[in-house]
């Protein structure tokens, strides 16, 4: 099975990494390409089918924030998320934070997007960021979620991950 490549995500201070499931096969690629965006930690949103080991022996951390495919996130994963976002992107602005479900269309692009959305960007522009990158992200379900979301975190400044003033772009 072909799996799109990897597709770096950049706003503020934040660095996504939206990726597929590995199989035993993809597995070196998969960590090769890990390394070679700096990847510090990674969220897996599907079931596990790769030992962790793999990964955390690169030095990676990985977190299991599993839902439904084609679902939006139920809110416990959504709170998971934003706090280790906050923390992380506060502790080391810039860092990248990889993302995958099974193929990297449905639910790891639908946390991208809620980072972008509570950092003040309108939620069809999220849409519109990641799929400039992402063809064919989010199905019928996840953009109803992504439309009717509203961040936890309004301010008039996008500050949620931040404390410092580092922009960055789509890579």
């Amino acid at each position: 099975m072909n799996h799109a490549a990897p597709v770096e995500i950049c706003y503020d201070n934040m660095r996504f990494l939206i990726t597929h499931n590995p199989t035993k096969s993809t597995i070196h690629k998969f960590t090769e390409e890990l390394k070679n965006y700096g990847v510090t930690t990674l969220v897996r949103v599907c079931d596990a089918t790769y030992d962790k080991a793999l990964i955390e022996n690169l030095g990676i951390r990985v977190l299991d924030l599993p839902y439904n495919d084609g679902a939006p996130p139920p809110d416990d994963i959504v709170d998971n998320w934003l706090d280790l976002l906050k923390n992380k992107f506060r502790k080391e602005p810039g860092s990248c934070v990889a993302v995958h479900c099974v193929a990297g269309l449905g639910r790891a692009p639908v946390l991208v997007a809620l980072a972008l959305i509570e950092c003040g960007m309108k939620n069809e522009d999220a849409v519109h960021f990641i799929r400039q990158k992402r063809r064919g992200a989010f199905n019928t379900k996840q953009l109803l979620f992504l439309e009717q979301y509203q961040p936890k975190a309004r301010t008039r400044l996008r500050s949620r991950f931040r404390d410092s003033a580092v922009n960055c772009c789509i890579q």
